[in-house]
């Protein structure tokens, strides 16, 4: 519960002191922090009777003194702007101000000199910078994602703004916690490097005393890591609830937007998948696809059940007792039906793409050896006719990431067929997949084929055969989290910043993916918090990846790759 209850914490502070109408001005980024803790019907009962976005409530000039102004802002300069003309000629009657992280001083003096008419009741920081999307795991929606793939030296100034999201999103997640962290990074990664000397300096030196919290004997941990070191789980199609979704439908800030998948009633358009709104979802977000189809079974059964007691109305007891139900009878049937759609539409998809022959696959590539098989079940799915482009490319992918030094012949086949077949396929992307995230630039032991210990424990798996097929695969974030548990993280591979070392077996430990987190690892963080080994892990990233988001951002990072080297 510990991130979603901090940021509800947060919300909650601001709106219980503020009594009579209210309305709520956000900005672009605090509107999904506020969307994934607190639902409408909440904020209504908190008397928000409006909630509106800042950039577009400056276009108005409609006075509405009556309400009292409740702004939850990031402290962006472009905010403290809108502030500024906003109160240079206020349209309500108060206006409280309230920011998700640390305010410079001088933002503070140019909003006092803007307040002419004093209409400013307070002005205080809130560290919710952060979307808590379940309880352990949170995001940052950073704009450009793509950029932590290039060299500084291409972008600096957008690179300094990515760093600079991702360092306050961190910071205002240990503020909520009120921890400063032993902080440690990925030695291979200059990014995760930069983030993690940023971070350490603003904890450390800029704002020392605001993380000067009461002494615990052990120091949490924050360990920065970069996606390419792991390319592979984010390239991967998925098999439980959560993690299948996002994959197949999308997945935005807790909501799954159906009218790209077809014509649906307007109250079925967008749906809320969120473990503290939904009884049926938190019970089996981490569930294999199979099991969901028997488990949403069994709610569609207790609805009828339900239902058909409705059916037998017959004195005015019954009647008042069906009125009284009926909002929780409707909310069932609303229930119901989001999950049988999501569920429906997702056989759909997986029978259409052949996802069950693709991700057997998959599977094989990412965990189990045999390159002369692997090239045979790869180019005959290439020739499949059924096969769509981006499950081909990222087959290719696949392939090319666990053998690149073994058959470079057999992967230039596989790249000439790539495309001859895929239309769509722009030249060089695995190859640019290969210098991003190869096996020269990866600390960890991706593929379980370097370290001893890795390849004993995939020899026994391969022995004992696995339950899942589909569902075999483990995040090298899973890993990463038995080493720190083990104590065996070691320091050559990722040191620690300055002169604070860990002592001893941290009880909370941050992990923070640059370039982005998949609902698997989510998943591998919530099971393990589960084990009870006596530390709790918390996941952040810069954004939530699928498989389609992670070639996007190639893509991208490709093109002004190329773009900026051709300019010099």
């Amino acid at each position: 519960m510990v991130l979603i209850s901090a940021a509800r914490d947060y919300i909650n502070r601001m709106l219980q002191d503020i009594s009579g109408m209210k309305v709520l001005i956000l900005d672009s980024q605090t509107v999904s922090i506020v969307s994934v803790a607190y639902s409408q019907s909440e904020l209504l009962q908190k008397e928000v009777f409006l909630v509106e976005l800042v950039d577009s409530i400056s276009k108005s000039k409609e006075s509405m003194s009556h309400l009292k102004a409740l702004y939850f802002l990031r402290p962006t300069s472009e905010n403290i702007q809108h502030m500024r003309r906003q109160l240079a000629s206020p349209r309500f009657g108060e206006y409280h101000l309230f920011f998700s992280n640390i305010l410079k001083d001088t933002q503070i003096h140019k909003l006092a000199d803007s307040d002419v008419q004093e209409v400013v009741q307070q002005v205080k920081e809130f560290y919710a910078d952060f979307v808590a999307i379940d309880p352990y795991h949170f995001t940052l929606n950073v704009p450009s994602n793509h950029i932590y793939m290039l060299p500084a030296i291409l972008d600096p100034s957008n690179l300094q703004c990515f760093c600079d999201r991702v360092v306050d999103g961190i910071a205002a997640v240990f503020l909520a916690l009120k921890r400063r962290p032993v902080i440690r990074y990925q030695r291979t990664s200059d990014v995760a490097k930069r983030i993690a000397q940023e971070t350490s300096k603003l904890m450390y030196q800029q704002e020392s005393g605001l993380f000067d919290f009461r002494r615990v004997e052990i120091s949490p941990l924050l360990l920065v890591i970069d996606r390419r070191d792991d390319p592979v789980t984010p390239l991967l199609n998925q098999w439980t609830y959560q993690a299948m979704v996002h994959e197949l439908i999308g997945i935005q800030d807790n909501k799954v937007d159906l009218k790209t998948i077809g014509k649906f009633p307007k109250d079925q358009q967008e749906v809320v998948l969120s473990s503290e709104q939904d009884a049926f979802f938190k019970a089996n977000m981490y569930e294999n696809f199979g099991d969901i189809g028997m488990n949403i079974k069994r709610l569609v059964d207790d609805f009828q059940q339900i239902a058909k007691s409705n059916q037998n109305i017959l004195t005015v007891e019954d009647m008042a007792k069906f009125v009284d139900n009926y909002p929780e009878y409707k909310k069932m049937h609303g229930n119901v039906s989001k999950h049988v759609t999501l569920v429906t539409e997702m056989s759909k998809i997986v029978e259409e793409r052949k996802l069950m022959l693709v991700s057997q696959t998959e599977q094989e590539l990412a965990c189990s050896g045999g390159q002369g098989a692997a090239f045979e079940a790869v180019t005959n799915l290439l020739s499949n006719e059924s096969i769509s482009d981006i499950d081909r490319l990222r087959l290719v992918m696949l392939y090319a990431l666990r053998y690149e030094k073994e058959s470079p012949v057999q992967l230039m086949q596989l790249f000439n067929k790539l495309a001859s077949r895929s239309a769509k396929y722009k030249p060089g992307l695995v190859q640019f997949l290969l210098k991003q995230a190869g096996i020269d630039k990866r600390t960890g032991d991706l593929f379980g084929n370097r370290d001893l210990l890795n390849i004993a424990r995939n020899m026994a798996r391969g022995l004992k055969g696995v339950e899942n097929v589909y569902t075999q695969h483990q995040p090298l974030l899973f890993q990463t989290m038995e080493s720190i548990t083990k104590g065996r993280l070691r320091d050559v591979d990722y040191p620690c910043l300055g002169n604070h070392f860990q002592q001893g077996r941290p009880q909370e430990v941050v992990i923070f993916i640059v370039g982005g987190t998949t609902y698997e690892e989510s998943r591998s963080v919530a099971l393990q918090n589960a084990s009870n080994s006596g530390i709790r892990f918390i996941l952040g990233g810069s954004v939530i990846l699928s498989s389609k988001r992670f070639i996007k951002d190639l893509e991208e990072a490709q093109r002004v790759a190329r773009s900026r080297t051709s300019m010099v």
